[in-house]
């Protein structure tokens, strides 16, 4: 079953920027990573499969509905973590999430405690967010993705701010909702390492647009995603010369 369905998936900003012609399927339990250098586009394919911005062309189904017919029953199932996130700094870690599980009213109460312990939250959950540094607000924002037990998590940069211990933790958690409960991910990342531990298949983006996707499977023998990369770029521009 597919997840996703990206189809020729166009925006352009007046600046010259966006994406063009995007198109690929995710697979129910993948972890799809977005591999490329700032600018290349991946946040704003991002913000198109969660509508923070229309794209001028294209089609983008989730879980068998077009966002742009059933957006409702599109999201229903999905988490996100999306550049440019906010939470409230006057409240604590806990109130932020207990105002964000408002919005689903069958969840259950004790689910804001587990995703906490999961982020390695728990002991600051009585802390207001105005004293948290970088790496501590990105913890409780991966929570609020996984806090409707989300079938489809789009995590944008996740790991951005997360020391060493808050990375391990963090793709120790993705690897284990995906293999043991069938989570999907889609995450975009310029980190090869956090790619290679993570990834069943990725897609390299430059100047908005899927130049390659390859999975792990496909990989020469002795051969991996940053070696793949490393050598697809020199490839490139071999050929722009």
């Amino acid at each position: 079953m597919n997840v996703l369905e990206i189809e020729n998936v166009t925006k352009h900003y007046k600046n010259g920027r966006g994406i063009e012609n995007i198109t690929f399927k995710i697979k129910q339990g993948e972890v799809f990573g977005l591999l490329g250098p700032n600018g290349a586009g991946k946040t704003t394919l991002m913000k198109c499969i969660v509508a923070l911005s229309y794209p001028d062309q294209g089609k983008i189904i989730i879980n068998g509905h077009n966002i742009a017919d059933n957006f409702e029953q599109a999201m229903k199932s999905v988490g996100t973590l999306i550049s440019g996130v906010e939470a409230f700094d006057y409240l604590t870690a806990y109130e932020n999430l207990e105002l964000a599980a408002r919005i689903y009213p069958e969840l259950q109460k004790d689910r804001i405690d587990e995703v906490l312990e999961w982020v390695g939250m728990s002991k600051h959950k009585a802390e207001k967010l105005k004293t948290f540094s970088t790496g501590m607000r990105q913890r409780l924002y991966l929570a609020a993705a996984l806090l409707a037990k989300p079938s489809f998590v789009i995590l944008d940069e996740p790991t951005n701010g997360l020391d060493i211990e808050g990375k391990h933790d963090f793709q120790q958690l993705i690897s284990r909702l995906a293999r043991e409960e069938g989570v999907t991910f889609i995450l975009s990342t310029h980190l090869i390492d956090e790619v290679e531990r993570l990834c069943d298949r990725i897609a390299i983006l430059s100047n908005g647009r899927i130049n390659a996707i390859v999975s792990k499977d496909e990989l020469a023998e002795g051969q991996n995603f940053e070696t793949y990369y490393l050598e697809y770029i020199r490839k490139r521009k071999e050929a722009e010369v």
